[in-house]
């Protein structure tokens, strides 16, 4: 028996748990999956369940349902690898307790962490939008801003609870101003005191936004958004963040209660420790095969690698590609179990989406076509849809989202 520990239960984590619970060699298979969370979140929906147009719970799918028994869940974050001799220990999630697993075949699949860079103040006075508690805690921020703001007397606060600003220009900071502008518009409308729209704010530290798409697209996204309200700022970033604000590098000041960080992602400390190489941003360097070179048997990918490219370069880290490596991986474990040649990573991108809020949207098709506002927009809700685990989830999510057309938003705020 083969003993296969899979560390991380996202894409590409369960991708590969499953793909190798469905091969035909199964049987001589034991395969282990540790992760902090007993759910798969379907993190590209994540801003939609901040603006509360889908249910946190309709994004999340259980573990233990998507393996149907075949592999061993631990509930737990993994605290230590010694890849000497080749074991793990994990501190479950409920308990505390400390289990070490041994394994034939480890699998780094750990995804990112959100990352401030060390910008003071970033970490204690800004919220990141990576996990559902952060998604629900962007939302009730919003409606704590806008009640505390019904009811204040000076104008100066009254603006400030008012204002609300994003930090990052890629796909994260772009989708979410979008989405989070769209649900302050329409919960506007339930707090009569209002005297004026809310402030929108997006800080990109570049000149411009969607850095993995053309220049075009970036600029179409910011014609969109900016014709909506939303004030976007180019190359320049965030000097520190406090109770009243942030203030940017250029000694630009925007006094606000609420801001939402997507400037950037890390990996987790575990992956940053281990005694592997790693690329300048800390991922693990793999080879083609997404084997880590110098230790047989251990293999990494997702967020947490860097995968090489035909050419030169790496792919990029997106769910997109952690989807499409899981597959290949598990076949490559089995190859290796066997003996055999493994095959390397090779894919290259159908297209990329963004929705915008709003019912806008903005699609590449093949690095070719380019497709804005509505006709993206949709493209971009049926490609998700298709994408999310399960008859259930799937169901669950487009009647949100039909609900969510005749009927205002909802300000209730429970945490």
């Amino acid at each position: 028996m083969t003993r296969i520990v899979i560390l991380g239960g996202g894409f590409a984590g369960l991708g590969v748990a499953r793909a190798l619970t469905r091969s035909r060699r199964r049987a001589q298979l034991d395969v282990t999956i540790v992760n902090r969370e007993n759910f798969l979140l379907f993190t590209p929906m994540l801003p939609e369940v901040s603006s509360g147009s889908v249910e946190p719970r309709h994004i999340a799918q259980p573990i233990r349902s998507a393996l149907r028994g075949r592999a061993r869940f631990v509930l737990g974050s993994a605290t230590a690898v010694d890849l000497d001799s080749r074991s793990v220990k994990a501190t479950h999630s409920v308990t505390g307790e400390v289990t070490e697993i041994t394994y034939d075949h480890l699998v780094i699949a750990l995804g990112s962490d959100s990352s401030t860079h060390g910008v003071p103040g970033a970490q204690g006075h800004s919220v990141p939008l990576k996990t559902l508690d952060d998604a629900v805690c962007v939302r009730s921020k919003i409606i704590a801003a806008f009640e505390a703001a019904a009811v204040a007397q000076d104008d100066v606060e009254r603006r400030r609870l008012r204002t609300f600003a994003v930090v990052g220009g890629g796909f994260a900071g772009v989708e979410c101003a979008g989405e989070l502008l769209a649900y302050l518009r329409a919960i506007r409308k339930q707090y009569p005191a209002a005297d004026r729209p809310a402030r929108m704010i997006l800080v990109a530290g570049t000149g411009r936004l969607l850095e993995q798409l053309p220049q075009r697209f970036g600029d179409r996204a910011a014609q969109m958004l900016v014709r909506r309200g939303t004030e976007v700022v180019f190359e320049d970033d965030v000097a520190s963040v406090d109770a009243g604000g942030l203030t940017l590098k250029s000694g630009k000041r925007f006094e606000t209660g609420t801001v939402v960080w997507c400037a950037g992602v890390g990996v987790s400390r575990l992956v940053e420790h281990l005694a592997l190489e790693h690329s300048k941003h800390h991922a693990i360097v793999v080879d083609a095969d997404m084997s880590v070179p110098g230790r047989p048997g251990v293999w990494a990918l997702g967020d947490c690698a860097q995968i090489p490219k035909p050419g030169g370069g790496s792919y990029p880290q997106t769910a997109q590609h952690a989807v499409r490596e899981a597959p290949l991986l598990a076949r490559n474990i089995e190859a290796a179990i066997r003996g055999r040649s493994t095959r390397p990573f090779r894919y290259r991108e159908a297209g990329m989406m963004a929705s915008l809020g709003d019912r806008e949207g903005l699609a590449d098709i093949a690095g070719r076509t380019m497709v804005s506002g509505l006709p993206a927009w949709l493209m971009w809700r049926a490609y998700y849809l298709a994408r999310l685990p399960g008859a259930y989830r799937k169901a669950r999510v487009a009647l949100d989202w039909a609900l969510s057309l005749p009927f205002p938003q909802d300000i209730t705020s429970i945490e």
